[in-house]
């Protein structure tokens, strides 16, 4: 039997005590498979943009909300976009540059808007008023700082309707099919002299790849609009958004990035010509690969007739695919005892989570290898989204995250990327410091 970096890194888990009846579930990242998508995004784009083009390859926090992944991702020459001020206080924490910063978010308060523009971060404004509301903090303290808008060109959804972000009524920027909002865009940046990017997400998983060019076509176009009414090329960069989908059936990588700038060429001429600067917020396509959840089999049961592998993971950190499973499915790999690939015929079963509700299950009437008490389930393809949107449901804990390079000898070094939640942490978050807070209220 072939062994791949992941069998590996599962079997020196276990081995570690990384997962084990102490720590009954965790995360693991393929830290070389992260460095090689980060060098596959930039040289896709170096291959099909000409020279001398500034290109911005912004990583969306909320993918991986980890300042060490952060921290890896500057080092491949990646900056970040952010969505709050946690994210950018994680970016910051990580020494990701303001100059390699954009602050994205529908609903940014007035002290956030502040905070970005005195930092020099990169701002798309979302609507109107928010545009209104930048008016008046320049008014106050002209700054320097990159300022763009948003806009939803309105083409259409993918699959899963609650990642399409350019559909007739999102929520997300200004429609410009609505009557009137395109000529009232052009408007606004002909009175704004500062305002001199644009800025549009259509991509998401769920999406083909032709919509997603036709949203980007439709983003050039508005900008040559612009520039002409302008007499000048007042825009001057263009953030195309990230959304790259990602294939959850195999360990295939597809589409790749070098397919979709390949497509960007082809639909856009005008796009990687150098005429306008770049920036990119890709997420999901950079880390799921390079990620799986290891949870220890804690029983083994039946219920009708179907036998139950009873984990430790579940909604907590499978929440998408728990609740929204045609949408969100995992691949689910069998281990044994000691963390080694399980041999078997396959057998149809239940893989549940360990939370207090009968829909908990990751994955349903699934053939694989029989998982008995003690073995392990990976819950493949999950380095992107299930280790920054934790469901505290039933109170438990954040699993510890750790990053792994497998050597060619076999051997296997990890790195804590995150350390367990413990339950006395759990409990100063859950208003522990507070216990007494509510004992004389309503008793008077």
């Amino acid at each position: 039997m072939s062994f791949t970096d992941r069998d590996r890194a599962v079997r020196a888990a276990v081995a570690q005590g990384l997962v084990g009846a102490g720590e009954p579930v965790a995360g693991l990242l393929d830290v070389a498979g992260i460095r090689r998508a980060a060098r596959e995004l930039r040289a896709a784009f170096a291959e099909f943009t000409a020279p001398g083009t500034p290109v911005l390859h912004a990583f969306a926090v909320k993918a991986a909300s980890l300042v060490p992944v952060l921290r890896l991702l500057a080092q491949e020459g990646l900056g970040c976009e952010v969505a709050s001020p946690g994210e950018l206080a994680l970016a910051r924490a990580a020494g990701v540059p303001a100059a390699r910063t954009v602050l994205d978010s529908p609903a940014k308060t007035t002290a956030e808007l502040r905070e970005a523009l005195a930092l020099g971060i990169a701002v798309n404004a979302d609507n109107p008023e928010e545009l209104a509301r930048i008016d008046g903090l320049l008014a106050a303290a002209p700054g320097t700082a990159p300022i763009g808008l948003r806009v939803n060109p309105q083409i259409g959804g993918g699959s899963i309707g609650a990642m399409s972000t350019a559909t007739d009524t999102s929520k997300f920027g200004v429609a410009l099919r609505d009557e009137g909002a395109r000529d009232w865009v052009v408007r606004a940046f002909l009175d704004r002299p500062w305002l001199t990017r644009l800025h549009a997400h259509v991509g998401s998983q769920g999406m083909p790849l032709a919509l997603m060019a036709t949203g980007v076509r439709s983003l050039y176009e508005l900008a040559e609009e612009i520039n002409d009414r302008a007499g000048r090329r007042q825009v001057d960069t263009l953030d195309i958004g990230g959304g790259l989908p990602v294939n959850f059936s195999s360990d295939t990588t597809a589409p790749t990035y070098r397919e979709y700038v390949a497509l960007l060429r082809s639909a856009v001429p005008g796009l990687l010509s150098g005429r306008y600067g770049l920036v990119t917020e890709f997420g999901r396509s950079l880390l799921a690969k390079h990620g799986t959840v290891l949870a220890r089999v804690e029983y083994a049961k039946s219920a009708g007739g179907r036998p139950i592998a009873v984990t430790h993971a579940g909604a907590q950190v499978a929440t998408r695919t728990v609740f929204v499973p045609e949408a969100w499915p995992l691949r689910v790999a069998a281990y044994d005892v000691e963390g080694r690939p399980k041999t078997g015929e396959p057998v149809a079963q239940d893989i549940a989570g360990p939370c207090c509700f009968a829909g908990d299950l990751v994955a349903e009437n699934r053939p694989l290898p029989l998982l008995e008490s003690g073995d392990h389930a990976a819950l493949l393809d999950t380095g992107a989204y299930y280790f920054s949107t934790h469901f505290a449901y039933n109170s438990l804990p954040r699993p510890g995250i750790h990053g792994y390079a497998a050597a060619p000898d076999g051997t296997v070094r990890f790195a804590t990327i995150r350390t367990p939640q413990t339950l006395e942490e759990l409990t100063a978050e859950s208003g522990g410091a507070h216990t007494e807070a509510l004992r004389d209220l309503g008793n008077e």
